[in-house]
């Protein structure tokens, strides 16, 4: 079983920048695509963000490529997901999911998901 751990979430203006990060308890972390997902009160998860397992390759959401950068240290079982730009829209629930299939953007096909970290971004 990975648990998984979010932190970073708050609010911040329009404009403002976070920082969120994800702790796994996977042992190797390594071997995890790891994604960032979304929710927004009322809708469903939305993707967000994708990081290989070497952290070579990354894939983005359109509504967020640009502002948001995914990273994660291998040393430090952790995942990052940096948010610039900030826009009100971006307002959710935000969590992270470890999974063994590559290249997804689907939420049902990771295998672990955090409990989420809020975040609000006020106009």
């Amino acid at each position: 079983q990975v648990q998984l751990v979010e932190s970073g979430g708050g609010l911040v203006q329009a404009g403002g920048s976070l920082r969120l990060s994800c702790a796994a308890s996977a042992r190797p972390f390594s071997i995890y695509t790891m994604g960032w997902f979304r929710q927004a009160p009322g809708k469903e998860h939305e993707f967000v963000a994708t990081i290989s397992w070497s952290g070579e390759t990354t894939y983005y959401a359109d509504s967020v490529k640009g502002r948001f950068t995914i990273s994660r240290d291998n040393a430090r079982n952790t995942v990052y997901l940096q948010m610039n730009s900030l826009k009100p829209e971006d307002t959710a629930v935000y969590y992270c999911a470890a999974g063994r299939k590559a290249w997804t953007t689907t939420w049902s096909e990771y295998n672990y998901w955090g409990q989420g970290t809020q975040v609000t971004v006020s106009s």
